[in-house]
C-alpha cells in the first residue's frame, strides 16, 4: 500500500500546473483510457460566478487553486512579503466512481508557504502535500475553506467576510485577517480565461486585488504584529500547458494611488509569447477592464542566477500600459525568492515581493506587487 500510494503521487506531481492551461492532445487520466475532455468539465463562456459560493471548491474541475500574497509592516517598521498557496488536484473521477470507499483517493492537496524577510535579507519557504478525506486535508464547497493540516484559509458565507489565513512552519507562522477592500474582479472575457485559440484552452479565474491585512507574524521566535495588503486569486479549469508553452511570467501590482494590474504572459518554446497572454486593469472606484497581449509592454531589463537550482531568471522589468498612460519599473526586493518544491509540487519557481515605481496619466505611480517565474529551470511540459 506505501509502495502504490508514494507512486500515486509521483504520477498526480509530474503534471500538475500552477497555471491552469490547455491540455495536450490524447492525455490519458487512467488506465482506460479516458480523456481528462471526458471526465472533467471544462471552462466555458457564459459562466455565472455566484459570491461567495464559488470561493469554495469545484470538484467537477480537475485543478484548482487559492492564492494569496500580501505585503506586511510590523510596528517597528519591518517589512515582509509573504505566500500561500493551496492546489486541489483531481484524480481520475472514473476510477473514483468505481470505489465508494473513503479510503479511495479523490483529490490530492498541495500547500506553498513562503515568507521575504526583506529588512533581513532573508527568504524561507516550506511545502506540505496529503490526500483528501479522513480530515488531513480538503476543501469545502459552497464557501472558501481550504486546509491542509494547520495551514487553512478560510471565511464565513457572508457576501463580503473577512479572509482568515493560518499556516505555520519550523521557524515562522502567520495568523492574519484579510478584508476586501473592493469586490471580486474576473479575469478575461464571458466568464473565462483565455490559455489557447482552442477550444477548452480556458479556465474560471478572478482576484481580491486589494484585501486590508492585519494580524500575527512570527518569525525565529519572534512575535510581530503586522497590517499591510494582501491579493488573492481563485481559478479552476481541467487542462495542463500546452505543447507549444513552456511556462509563464505573472505580475500583479497595488499602486498608492488604489489601482491595481495583473497581467500573465504565457511563453512559448521559440522565447516568444503567445497571443492567449491577457491581464486586467482595476480602477479605484472597483470598475476593470481586460488588457490583450498587445496592450502590454514588458521588457527585462536584469537577471538573476539561482546557484541552488541552475536556472537564469528574468529580475527587474520596464512593463507599459500605452493605452492607459501607465509605465511602471518592476524591482525585486529580494533577489532569491526561489522555492524548489521537492516534496509536494516538485516544481521550481521563482514568487517574490517587488516594488513598483512609474507614472499613471502623467501622474507619479508608487506601489508594490508580487511577481510569479515558471518553467526557467526546465519546461513545465510534464504529462502523466
Amino acid at each position: 500500500m506505501q509502495v502504490g500510494w508514494r507512486l500515486l503521487i509521483i504520477l498526480c506531481i509530474s503534471c500538475i500546473s500552477f497555471f491552469i492551461v490547455p491540455p495536450s492532445a490524447g492525455l490519458e487520466t487512467g488506465s482506460r483510457g479516458v480523456s481528462a475532455d471526458e471526465v472533467y468539465r471544462q471552462a466555458v463562456a457564459g459562466y455565472l460566478y455566484r459570491f461567495p459560493w464559488d470561493h469554495g471548491s469545484h470538484d467537477e474541475f480537475r485543478t484548482e487553486w487559492w492564492y494569496y500574497t500580501g505585503h506586511l509592516v510590523a510596528e517597528n517598521g519591518r517589512r515582509f512579503g509573504y505566500q500561500l498557496t493551496f492546489f486541489r488536484r483531481g484524480v481520475n473521477r472514473e476510477q473514483v466512481r468505481s470505489n465508494p470507499s473513503r479510503w479511495a483517493i479523490r483529490h490530492l492537496y498541495f500547500a506553498h508557504f513562503a515568507l521575504s524577510d526583506l529588512d533581513h535579507g532573508q527568504f524561507r519557504f516550506a511545502e506540505k502535500i496529503s490526500r483528501a478525506g479522513l480530515g488531513k486535508a480538503g476543501a469545502e464547497t459552497g464557501r472558501l475553506r481550504v486546509w491542509l493540516d494547520r495551514w487553512i484559509a478560510e471565511a464565513s458565507s457572508l457576501q463580503h467576510a473577512r479572509h482568515h489565513l493560518n499556516a505555520s512552519a519550523e521557524d515562522f507562522s502567520i495568523d492574519l485577517s484579510l478584508t476586501p477592500a473592493k469586490s471580486p474582479v474576473i479575469h478575461g472575457k464571458g466568464g473565462i480565461s483565455r490559455k489557447g485559440d482552442a477550444p477548452g484552452q480556458t479556465s474560471h479565474y478572478y482576484s481580491f486585488t486589494r484585501l486590508a491585512t492585519a494580524g500575527t507574524l512570527w518569525v525565529d521566535g519572534e512575535r510581530l504584529t503586522v497590517t499591510g495588503t494582501s491579493w488573492m486569486d481563485h481559478e479552476f479549469g481541467s487542462g495542463d500547458l500546452g505543447q507549444e508553452q513552456v511556462g509563464w511570467d505573472w505580475y500583479s501590482v497595488q499602486l498608492e494611488n488604489q489601482t491595481e494590474l495583473m497581467f500573465y504572459r504565457l511563453r512559448r518554446v521559440d522565447g516568444t509569447s503567445d497571443p492567449a497572454s491577457s491581464g486586467t486593469v482595476i480602477f479605484p472606484d472597483g470598475r476593470s477592464q481586460h488588457l490583450s497581449a498587445s496592450d502590454l509592454q514588458v521588457e527585462v531589463l536584469d537577471h538573476w542566477s539561482s546557484e541552488a537550482s541552475g536556472a537564469r531568471y528574468p529580475s527587474r522589468w520596464r512593463i507599459a500600459v500605452p493605452s492607459l498612460g501607465l509605465t511602471l519599473a518592476l524591482v525585486p526586493e529580494l533577489s532569491n525568492q526561489e522555492l524548489i518544491t521537492r516534496r509536494s509540487t516538485q516544481v521550481t519557481y521563482w514568487e517574490g515581493t517587488v516594488r513598483a515605481t512609474g507614472a499613471l496619466r502623467g501622474a507619479p505611480a508608487i506601489g508594490h506587487g508580487y511577481v510569479e517565474l515558471t518553467g526557467y529551470p526546465k519546461p513545465l511540459r510534464q504529462r502523466l
